[in-house]
């Protein structure tokens, strides 16, 4: 037998690893010509007239700088000419998942719209009518008078594991029924956007930008198994990182919306943080899992079954609890009035206590006619308590530094939830509510205020504009 030749070895191998290589990878060309009809573009429309009313209520600064543009850029209204109000148009994705026209997408895509269309893969464009929407989970519910519509198989977003090949059609840029594939990068994600804390979010590879939001998440099969909803990035363009909101989290909203027009989720009564190390080793704790309780809300579900301060809690109804973002999704997902079992960490033994989950505070913007009452301590909407020493201790905080948000609803629910601090309001400097008090006492309604909010270790300002005042 003749000896072969290595470099002719070497180039074999090469080939037979291509080859291999090759036959791996998955062909999505038949998954996409079966899902690709049941997705929708979404145009949301804020017209002319809204935007003069928006208008007419600014104040005179904002106005000023607007006028600036306009003058400065040539646009419709610069000097000697008639200014033309048009309506605006933004684009997002959505997808059908009953045949009689019931449509998912973000919250996000159709949040201030006042008309909405949605044009389907055959190029026909619907009315649709908003039934429902949650800021919380960034899930909107939408209606089309059609029947016989394409739809999509809901998948199972549980099973979901790192590495798995997933594939997002959408609407990018304008491009409609653009197709992206990419892999898993982790489950159980949480937002680093305020007011996104029962979202256990999907972390993706997958490209997605501008349009994509709403539009589903596919896996091998074409099934659903989440809303394409956020990216990460430094430059407002696809970077490697993009989340998705889990079916499951976003079927249960949607149902909701549908029955009775708002989410409702439950609650606990807890404030918590990351168990540290240094945490673990003065609890006697093994590890560093868990999350650790910080305040007890009076008269909260928590409360009433008995759980304390320092209480490291360590499961959920037997989900275990790795980190304090871990907890928010599970409880939100309990129902209000549910008995749950929470095993919780105390004097170096593990103990389980039945608590009956109270309801978290719904927000205003599930709209379909359904408004919370906005608290009315302040003009801002939400309730802040005094922060103790040994709160602030644990927060790393300084002495008469921040107050602690109680109680969020309405607008502000957006941008905060209850356990963050506020540090600043405007300029002003808060250390006690009397303080808070007298920096919210001449904010005006619909005017956005800047906040300084510290949430666990990350200290950022937000803007929360006050609800306007109904006639």
């Amino acid at each position: 037998m003749k000896r072969i030749h290595s470099r002719t070895m070497w180039l074999l191998m090469l080939c037979l690893a291509a080859g291999m290589a090759k036959a791996q990878l998955p062909d999505f060309t038949g998954l996409v010509s079966e899902a690709s009809p049941a997705v929708v573009s979404v145009l949301a429309t804020r017209t002319a007239e809204a935007q003069a009313q928006a208008r007419g209520q600014r104040g005179a600064e904002d106005e000023e700088m607007h006028e600036f543009f306009r003058r400065f850029f040539g646009q419709p209204g610069m000097p000697g000419m008639p200014q033309v109000p048009r309506d605006r148009t933004s684009q997002g994705t959505g997808f059908i998942i009953s045949a009689d026209g019931y449509v998912l997408t973000n919250h996000h895509v159709i949040d201030g719209a006042d008309e909405l269309h949605v044009q389907l893969a055959d190029r026909r464009e619907l009315a649709a009518k908003l039934i429902g929407s949650d800021a919380e989970t960034d899930v909107a519910l939408l209606k089309l008078d059609a029947s016989n519509l394409p739809t999509l198989k809901l998948g199972d977003s549980d099973t979901l594991k790192p590495g798995q090949w997933v594939v997002a059609i959408g609407s990018p840029f304008g491009f409609n029924h653009s197709v992206t594939a990419g892999i898993v990068s982790a489950t159980g994600r949480s937002s680093q956007m305020a007011g996104q804390q029962y979202v256990p979010f999907i972390q993706t590879d997958v490209a997605i930008n501008r349009g994509n939001s709403g539009g589903p998440l596919l896996d091998i099969e074409g099934r659903v198994v989440g809303i394409n909803s956020q990216i990460f990035s430094n430059t407002g363009g696809f970077m490697g990182v993009s989340f998705a909101i889990p079916i499951e989290t976003a079927m249960r909203s949607a149902d909701q919306l549908k029955k009775q027009g708002y989410v409702a989720r439950g609650m606990l009564g807890v404030r918590i943080q990351d168990v540290t190390r240094d945490v673990a080793r003065s609890l006697g704790l093994p590890s560093s899992s868990g999350a650790l309780v910080f305040q007890v809300e009076p008269d909260g579900a928590a409360d009433k079954a008995g759980i304390k301060v320092q209480d490291v809690i360590l499961s959920f109804n037997g989900q275990d609890v790795a980190g304090s973002a871990q907890l928010p999704p599970l409880v939100g997902a309990a129902d209000p009035g549910s008995k749950a079992q929470v095993k919780v960490f105390r004097d170096g033994k593990e103990r389980t206590i039945t608590v009956t989950v109270g309801e978290a505070p719904r927000d205003s913007t599930t709209a379909g006619g359904n408004e919370s009452a906005v608290d009315s301590s302040n003009p801002l909407g939400f309730s802040v308590d005094d922060l103790s020493a040994a709160q602030r201790e644990a927060l790393g905080l300084e002495a008469n530094e921040g107050v602690v948000v109680s109680r969020v609803s309405g607008p502000a629910a957006q941008r905060l939830r209850a356990g963050d601090v506020i540090l600043m309001v405007g300029k002003t400097r808060v250390g006690s509510v009397a303080q808070f008090e007298q920096a919210t006492k001449n904010v005006k309604s619909g005017e956005p205020v800047m906040l300084l909010v510290r949430r666990g270790e990350v200290t950022q300002f937000i803007t929360v504009t006050p609800p306007k005042k109904k006639d």
